[in-house]
């Protein structure tokens, strides 16, 4: 690019330069380097300079700071090749290259030093090392806190030789610090309370998997970082609730997400409930609350997302008191593991209560007629709704969204017990309907789709495979194959230790983590998504 040979018998370019700027990636994503600790030559920059020696360098012209602009449009590969197209490329290439990926194995520690020389820009870095590898340890971690100074975000993954010592050493080099990602670690307690002493702008946290957190953890928080902490999530932890502290006195919390810890969180939600007012999204997933927990995040009044997935002791009680207090709920998905203890009661709350309501999914739940009507008539915002493995959602149910939800613009069915029937009622309904998708609907024919295409041209249809265009992916339900024991239904609540043996033999949680019954996108942020979006 920008190198004209002199003459024919100049060498030409490596056809793959040629085409580095004409590849086309998204405008709004930047590439990270993937280092498998080392570098491309000085003496690849160098011939090449030599090779256009005789011609005329057109990119001379445009200054350094657009060269950078340009290069920010390029994927990894294509900016690693013209990083060796001539000198200054290089130069540019680390002066400008804000995010790098590491592959973090222990002889990665020698070329540390010529790795930020270069790239002494990075203010995004994150470090993996494979399970099969032994990672970089503090040594590493400390030297490079010592040369990215201004870092802002660090992602760990897999770095098992890391410790409380290093990870504390960082935390007082980086102190301007404001994203922290961390799995599959060894340290513990002490590394997450220096990083919170020291990093005094900490927006997000996320812990996923660390082995330093077990029964005997010290508390963790809340630290200096409370004051600005934003986001916490905390994933697949022994000893999740030594974080209380620090999710009580973050006061700026509006977003929390506990997936798959162990233990008893009733008593940490309820006291979040009454100490932390802004809350605006909650996560559960596969943990043990009951509808204590629910009822004590109902007061953070301001909730506007919340998710319930494959939580067992959450009954239409909690629901309704979600509904009764968090009157702005925008979002609302429940994956009731169809073991009906949130049905039709608890969603004839939400549409009295929450009339903001925009994105509804409804995994494994017992939902009929009675609740969807209220939902349509009442829920007048209403654009994105899906059923996923409801036995009792069938044409009757469709007839009524199609009757009653006009502002429904997304509509996802999936092994629900429908048929052409109820299909066809959405060709006159749903004015404002845009796309439908259909999958494993046994009762559902490729003849209901020519009929929509004739009745209503613009509406994008897809019938499992054989779609005409795909929508955002609501992945469906892989049942387990272990049987549930019977839930209490008792007026009396189970003891501490009861409910905790009846959670672990329901979710199996480490164990069975692989089973994870559903996992979908969210519609609201995935329609302008593409397939080359990390």
């Amino acid at each position: 690019m920008g190198q004209v040979p002199s003459s024919a018998s100049s060498s030409p370019e490596p056809s793959h330069r040629g085409g580095a700027i004409s590849s086309c990636h998204r405008l709004d994503s930047l590439p990270s380097l993937e280092f498998v600790s080392s570098f491309e030559d000085e003496e690849d920059a160098a011939a090449a300079d030599e090779g256009a020696a005789g011609g005329y360098d057109y990119t001379g012209d445009l200054p350094d700071e657009c060269l950078a602009h340009v290069f920010h449009f390029l994927g990894t590969g294509d900016r690693k090749r013209c990083s060796v197209v001539c000198r200054r490329w290089r130069r540019v290439d680390g002066e400008s290259r804000h995010r790098l990926s590491l592959n973090a194995q222990a002889d990665l520690l020698s070329s540390l030093p010529s790795v930020f020389s270069r790239f002494d820009a990075v203010t995004k870095l994150a470090l993996r090392c494979d399970r099969k590898s032994v990672s970089l340890g503090d040594q590493a971690l400390v030297l490079i806190s010592l040369r990215c100074r201004g870092l802002a975000r660090l992602k760990l993954r897999g770095c098992r030789e890391v410790t409380d010592l290093g990870v504390a050493a960082f935390a007082e080099n980086c102190r301007q610090l404001r994203k922290l990602s961390c799995g599959s670690c060894s340290f513990g307690a002490r590394a997450i309370n220096a990083v919170l002493d020291h990093c005094v702008n900490l927006e997000e946290l996320s812990i996923k998997r660390l082995r330093g957190i077990h029964d005997g953890a010290e508390p963790i928080g809340p630290g200096a970082a409370a004051k600005s902490l934003r986001s916490i999530c905390l994933k697949e932890l022994i000893n999740g609730q030594c974080f209380g502290p620090l999710l009580v006195g973050a006061r700026k919390l509006s977003t929390l997400k506990l997936i798959r810890c162990l233990g008893d969180w009733d008593n940490v939600l309820q006291t979040i409930g009454s100490s932390n007012p802004g809350l605006l999204e909650v996560h559960l997933e596969r943990i043990q609350v009951s509808d204590g927990g629910l009822c004590g995040i109902a007061n953070c009044k301001g909730i506007d997302s919340l998710h319930v997935v494959k939580v067992p002791e959450c009954s239409n009680l909690g629901l309704s008191s979600i509904a009764e207090n968090c009157r702005q709920l925008r979002k609302l998905h429940i994956d009731g593991w169809r073991i009906n203890r949130i049905g039709d009661e608890g969603l004839v709350e939400v549409a009295k209560q929450c009339l903001q309501l925009q994105e509804l999914v409804l995994i494994g739940v017992s939902v009929t007629h009675s609740s969807l009507a209220a939902i349509g008539s009442n829920c007048r915002k209403l654009e994105r709704l899906a059923f996923c493995g409801s036995d009792t959602v069938g044409d009757a149910e469709i007839a009524c969204i199609a009757a009653k939800c006009e502002a429904l613009k997304k509509l996802c069915i999936k092994n629900c017990p429908i048929t052409d029937v109820g299909i066809e009622s959405l060709a006159q309904g749903c004015p404002n309907l845009v796309k439908i998708k259909v999958r494993k609907c046994r009762g559902v024919s490729g003849q209901v789709v020519e009929l929509l295409k004739e009745r209503r041209g613009s509406l994008v249809f897809n019938l499992d495979a054989c779609g005409i265009e795909a929508l955002d992916d609501i992945r469906g339900v892989q049942e387990s194959v272990m049987e549930f024991p019977p839930v209490n239904t008792s007026d009396a609540p189970p003891s501490s230790n009861e409910r905790s043996m009846l959670f672990r033999a329901k979710l199996g949680l480490f164990a069975g983590r692989n089973l994870v019954a559903c996992t979908f996108r969210r519609w609201s942020n995935g329609e302008n998504r593409t397939n080359g979006n990390l």
